[in-house]
């Protein structure tokens, strides 16, 4: 098996030296050979300004644009002390999860990100019980020998987690969950559970181990490098760990994974007041 080749930060420092070579690269990675207006989405009488550096102007539509237009890179000027969070923020929503759906064997389990109720400060404590309590759910899927699935989820009920099972992986694939009463009943699937009740953690080949192995590195993150994540932005966050953990194997090229995301950059822009309200 190929291992993948990666660069340097001195050779990626070289190869994107100037702004005009990263723009270049930007417009091959985004439109290929010819621009395409972001506005209206014409390909024909676009011509280059040739008062503006890198900036075209759309006859039709009678607006002008650069590759950076209705992407994560455009108007993004805020004040210093917030510009890292904002783009990274940005940076995170282009990781968000395709359409494509899992197959064959899908390890299925869910999990809970948020602090301990223990160790709240006492005006923030909901005084609800034990658990799950004051968390969010997050819900995930693992092919494997392949690719991963996970979203936050408002409820963790029957109608919920099956609907996403369904919406998520190919009917007649080999589904593995836990004993979880949600997953009762699940219809279209080869079913098979593991008695997590009764401390049965493997059947045969029936096991959840490697969706929980995605729950380890989520949770690593939270507590060893973010500590708090709120829940609006949470499902950012669940796709930069899934597109880390998709295009981040060691058979990717460091360059594909670069192309891999900014394919996502383009009409995904989100504003800071839409971040912050």
């Amino acid at each position: 098996m190929k291992p993948a080749k990666t660069i340097s930060i001195i050779e990626l420092l070289s190869e994107f030296s100037t702004e005009h070579k990263s723009i270049k690269w930007l417009e091959k990675i985004r439109w290929d050979k010819e621009p395409i207006c972001p506005h209206c989405g014409g390909i024909e009488n676009i011509s280059k300004q040739k008062s503006k550096k890198h900036t075209y102007w759309h006859k039709d539509c009678r607006k002008q644009f650069t590759v950076k237009t209705n992407t994560i890179m455009h108007a993004s000027k805020i004040p210093t002390q917030k510009s890292s969070w904002f783009l990274l923020q940005r940076i995170r929503n282009a990781c968000t999860q395709g359409s494509f759906k899992l197959s064959n064997i899908v390890e299925v389990d869910e999990t809970y990100i948020g602090g301990k109720e223990a160790n709240k400060h006492a005006n923030k404590k909901l005084n609800s019980g034990r658990g799950a309590v004051g968390k969010t759910a997050v819900f995930g899927m693992k092919e494997r020998g392949g690719k991963v699935k996970a979203m936050v989820v408002n409820r963790t009920n029957k109608s919920t987690l099956q609907g996403n099972i369904h919406n998520n992986i190919q009917a007649k694939s080999t589904v593995i969950t836990d004993d979880f009463r949600g997953y009762l009943g699940l219809q279209g699937f080869s079913h098979k559970t593991v008695n997590h009740s009764a401390k049965e953690y493997v059947n045969g080949m029936a096991h959840t181990n490697g969706i929980e192995s995605v729950w380890a590195v989520l949770k690593r993150g939270y507590n060893g490098t973010f500590h708090n994540i709120s829940t609006k932005h949470l499902h950012r966050y669940i796709d930069e760990f899934v597109f880390r953990l998709n295009e981040g194997n060691c058979q990717i090229d460091t360059k594909d994974r670069m192309v891999s995301l900014f394919k996502g950059i383009g009409n995904n822009r989100i504003s800071y007041k839409e971040l912050t309200g």
